[in-house]
């Protein structure tokens, strides 16, 4: 998989959360925060950690159309980024194999 491959490829946002999202990544700390996203789980990074975080992300994006009450412009930026670092982890060490 290369970027241009990738869920990123398709994925169009509004751009205030995309750059969010990418601000994040100076901070992200894999050991922090994935344990949050996935319940006390760190995963180990690849194709699955990616799946998840995109079908977790579809569903932010959803509550964020339908204006639901629910949702949290943090979480969501949250698993942008997470997202977007994993994505970026997985194509870079494909990429060294």
């Amino acid at each position: 998989m290369t970027l241009l491959d990738s869920p990123l490829a398709t994925l169009y946002r509004p751009r205030l959360l995309m750059s969010a999202a990418r601000f994040g990544l100076s901070g992200y700390d894999r050991e922090a925060v994935l344990p949050r996203l996935f319940g006390g789980d760190l995963p180990a990074p690849g194709r699955g950690c990616i799946d998840v975080l995109v079908a977790r992300e579809a569903a932010c994006e959803r509550a964020r159309q339908g204006c639901e009450a629910t949702y949290s412009i943090a979480d969501h930026v949250e698993l942008l980024t997470a997202l977007v670092a994993e994505t970026r982890l997985y194509v870079d060490t494909r990429v060294l194999s």
